[in-house]
């Protein structure tokens, strides 16, 4: 099977090699390697350059934000696996992958997903945050239970069937996805209690209290757009949810 792995970037010099790097040492080697650049002028392209063997793709154009760059992607995909890895991310281990592949091949499904950490920007040793995954039933979602977007492995059928990033959504536009295929269409899916992602701490949806209100927000919306019902109590499950991840390790 081959793996697509799409990289979005904007001005991420200083973290951009860490993530070519995950990704050119994995022992899988089926890979297609998709860049994805917002017209960055720091020194992000000169990186990227340096690693152009490997890279089967690199677009660089401005683009309207981080999903839309997700999304030209995975519209260029050609690959059976579509894993997001970010410009701040780096795969947990070499093995990821390989892990990943084996799982879809031997159980069938259209979706692996499995456990991300959250870390320091400046020391991917130190964990801020454990994000623990397990495995997906029907109504989960309005337990504010979901997989971590990093840690999400999709087969290409399913952003084929079921659409990709709807803008609209803003930095919630992962959530709604995930919402989507998982609650609405349920597709089939198996949860890889293993560390697949090492995620540097500070992303869109965290950077500013505002993003956190409109992402609440955008989630409320998200709930009726796809026809579930969303529960009141929602926003305060969620925190309590996230404030149990600093103290798991």
């Amino acid at each position: 099977m081959r793996v697509s792995v799409i990289t979005v970037s904007y001005n991420a010099v200083n973290t951009i090699e860490d993530t070519i790097r995950s990704v050119v040492s994995q022992d899988y080697h089926d890979i297609e390697y998709i860049l994805v650049d917002g017209f960055s002028c720091d020194g992000t392209v000169e990186i990227i350059n340096k690693y152009s063997q490997f890279i089967y793709n690199f677009i660089s154009e401005p683009d309207s934000g981080i999903y839309d760059a997700m999304n030209k992607g995975i519209f260029n995909a050609t690959g059976d696996i579509i894993s997001i890895l970010n410009a701040d991310d780096v795969y947990a281990t070499e093995s990821v992958l390989s892990d990943v592949v084996k799982v879809f091949e031997t159980k069938g499904v259209d979706v692996v997903y499995g456990n991300v950490n959250m870390v320091a920007r400046d020391d991917l040793t130190r964990i801020i945050r454990f994000w623990p995954t397990s495995s997906f039933f029907p109504g989960s979602f309005r337990k504010a239970w979901h997989p971590p977007h990093p840690g999400l492995f999709v087969a290409s059928k399913v952003y084929e069937m079921y659409g990709a990033y709807d803008l609209d959504y803003g930095v919630s536009a992962d959530f709604e996805f995930m919402l989507r295929i998982f609650e609405k269409y349920n597709v089939s899916s198996f949860c890889l209690d293993k560390l697949m992602v090492k995620m540097r701490y500070g992303g869109e949806s965290t950077k500013s209290i505002r993003n956190i209100f409109n992402g609440n927000i955008n989630i409320y919306k998200a709930f009726r757009k796809n026809s579930i019902s969303y529960p009141f109590y929602y926003p305060v499950i969620r925190f309590i949810n996230k404030l149990f991840q600093f103290f798991y390790r």
